[in-house]
């Protein structure tokens, strides 16, 4: 805020606000990180998919927006995995599993390994490759 920057200020109080929100969906309890972590996602995935349909709509001022935004959101992920980690987290989720894994178990397993380090799209892909 001290520092004037409108962008960064409104993204921040955006994320707050969906934070508060997600507290009081259904039960009201304090977000664990895993939550807060969670809805940083979601609003990632929001802003991507609002920038796509920005561009399609030739509103390319309105996209930039909108990645940006994201920009700004992906600063409070953690690192996110490179896709030989990401081979290799999936390669050893198999392994643990075993022989004849099937996708719904090792998605389960490779996204709680993951815990937020990987996009859900990306993960799904490298499973199906790896299976």
């Amino acid at each position: 805020m001290k520092a004037k920057d409108k962008l960064r200020t409104n993204t921040l109080r955006m994320l707050l606000s969906a934070i508060q929100t997600a507290e009081t969906e259904g039960t009201k309890h304090e977000a664990s990180d895993e939550d807060i972590l969670k809805v940083i996602a979601r609003e990632i995935k929001k802003r991507k998919e609002s920038a796509e349909v920005y561009a399609q709509n030739d509103r390319q001022d309105l996209a930039d927006n909108e990645l940006a935004e994201a920009e700004i959101l992906q600063d409070y992920q953690p690192q996110q995995l490179t896709d030989d980690e990401l081979d290799a987290l999936v390669k050893q989720v198999i392994a643990d599993l075993g022989e004849g894994a099937q996708m719904g178990p090792v998605m389960q397993a490779a996204t709680k390994a993951a815990a937020g380090r990987v996009d859900g799209k990306r993960l799904s892909t490298a499973v199906r490759a790896a299976l």
